[in-house]
């Protein structure tokens, strides 16, 4: 073979080689852009009505990759964005992709390994079967999210392995490196959760421990897990570590789904702590959901949230909320929602500043800034929701 057939060979076959590579990589480009007029019927002593975004499902757009490597083994990675659709603003305007960003390896026999900011397995099979996936975490979450079954907790610098299906079972693991310069326990953080689905019914439990950092003020920037703070548990941002453990089950009918989650947190205390003894928060919950129509998806929930008598209260504080959503889909794509929620809460609890206040009522998750003055808030929302 002269060397003009040789180019024209090797050229056909790295041709051949990077149209197969090509074939065999894959990138994803997704989103969602949602938007509502809000009513809350008290926001520190006062009603408002105002445009809020990412109410039924969170505004955000992500890039999804998959790369076949050969041999049952892939690669992929995924960089999400939140941002704010009636501004235009970054929902966090330090991180780019500040709700996930990871790297990892996937295979079929083995499972999957990521690295990177990620949500815990905790909430990826609990959190699925719980209230704020069949409702919406604005006004479906369990007070203030108080539970992390909402997308409120994520983890940085976090490693999760999680085996491949088996039988309907899924099981996750996951640790956070806090790491701080005289080691990572500060700052770390660590998930485990099981789910088992078999038809009709699905079954998950899960674990999930944050443990603060070092600054002695609040919960430390620095780390690796971010969650909720509202007035339901702001005193007791200080604590040296959280736990949760969760458990959630569902049974679906035809059209109609029923579910039910129960969940306990606990805040323990710390040398830096603004509170000495631990602080409990146990929640049940009901959900149902009914497809009426092709068009029309209907569902409700509610929960109840007590705490504990400790750090000189004795009048525990006491959440319930009931909540509904109505969803008629235009499209595949694009649905136009209304919500509606109304809490109540009695009895009392820590202050930002370690002192004994009266309970607030602060609905879902949409009013962690914005609670009520008083033990009601009622908040309603009608929004279009468009995903591409």
């Amino acid at each position: 073979m002269n060397h003009t057939c040789m180019r024209a060979a090797a050229l056909a076959v790295s041709t051949l080689i990077g149209a197969n590579v090509c074939a065999q990589s894959n990138v994803t480009i997704y989103g969602v852009v949602d938007a509502a007029t809000a009513y809350a019927s008290n926001q520190g002593g006062n009603s408002n009505t105002y445009m809020r975004s990412g109410n039924l499902s969170a505004s955000k757009i992500g890039f999804q990759g998959v790369e076949d490597l050969g041999g049952d083994l892939k690669a992929l990675f995924l960089l999400e964005n939140g941002f704010e659709s009636d501004t235009g603003a970054q929902s966090s305007a330090s991180a780019l992709f500040n709700r996930q960003a990871y790297v990892g390896l996937q295979s079929h026999a083995y499972g999957s390994l990521t690295a990177g900011r990620q949500y815990t397995p905790y909430y990826l099979l609990v959190g699925s079967l719980a209230s704020s996936n069949v409702l919406t975490g604005a006004t479906g979450a369990h007070p203030g999210d108080i539970d992390g079954l909402d997308t409120t907790v994520r983890i940085s610098n976090s490693v999760t392995y999680s085996m491949p299906a088996w039988r309907g079972l899924q099981a996750s693991a996951q640790y956070g490196f806090g790491e701080a310069a005289d080691g990572n326990a500060a700052g770390s953080s660590f998930s485990a959760a099981v789910k088992y689905s078999t038809s009709p019914a699905e079954f998950a439990l899960g674990y999930l421990k944050l443990k603060n950092g070092e600054n002695g003020t609040g919960w430390s920037d620095k780390a690796s897990a971010s969650f909720g703070i509202s007035a339901i548990n702001q005193g007791y941002a200080s604590a040296d570590s959280i736990e949760f453990i969760a458990a959630s089950a569902r049974y679906t009918m035809g059209k109609w789904m029923v579910g039910a989650n129960a969940s306990n947190v606990q805040y323990q205390a710390g040398s830096h702590s603004t509170f000495r003894d631990t602080a409990i928060f146990n929640t049940a919950g009901l959900i149902a959901s009914y497809q009426w129509t092709p068009q029309w998806f209907l569902s409700a929930g509610y929960s109840d949230t007590y705490a504990s008598r400790a750090n000189g209260v004795s009048d525990r504080a006491r959440y319930r909320q009931l909540s509904f959503e109505q969803n008629y889909a235009l499209s595949k794509r694009t649905a136009i929602y209304l919500i509606e929620a109304r809490q109540l809460a009695r009895g009392q609890t820590l202050g930002q500043d370690g002192a004994i206040v009266d309970a607030v009522a602060s609905v879902g998750d949409s009013q962690n800034g914005t609670p009520s003055s008083n033990g009601g808030q009622t908040v309603v929302m009608v929004g279009l929701k468009h995903s591409f």
